[in-house]
């Protein structure tokens, strides 16, 4: 996997991956920065939450689970010191679909934090991560 980032101007970055997408990064204002674009450490949180969501749905089809949605909310607190690793990291699952078992929902979330989601390991070394989850029924 490769990633190269050009520096455009002040604090701001355009972050392209291997695959040839294209992102922009930007600081705060306060920084020097123009608030144009997410922060690197926004990009970890949310790294971290389509890796979960790639298992989840992933999981879920494979049980033959009826998934319609799923939502992954994440809170986060950082240090005050540098370097401001994240310390605890909080991921509510929202998974939406009819007849959906939670024995399943469960254990999908179980192994994608413990088992296959690397971007949650690699976190979970310096931040206390705590997962839950809801499930909504639907007709």
């Amino acid at each position: 996997m490769k990633a190269r980032i050009k520096w455009v101007e002040d604090l701001q970055f355009l972050g392209e991956s291997g695959t040839g997408h294209t992102i922009v990064m930007d600081g705060p204002e306060d920084l020097g920065g123009h608030g144009t674009g997410m922060r690197p450490m926004e990009l970890l949180l949310l790294g971290m939450g389509g890796c979960t969501s790639f298992d989840m749905i992933q999981m879920l089809k494979k049980g033959r689970q009826d998934v319609r949605d799923c939502v992954v909310e994440i809170d986060s607190e950082r240090s005050e010191e540098i370097p401001k690793v994240f310390t605890k990291i909080n991921v509510h699952y929202k998974v939406t679909g009819k007849d959906l078992k939670e024995a399943q929902v469960k254990r999908a979330v179980e192994l994608s934090t413990q088992k296959y989601c690397s971007a949650s390991i690699m976190l979970g070394e310096t931040a206390e991560i705590s997962h839950d989850y809801e499930i909504i029924n639907v007709d």
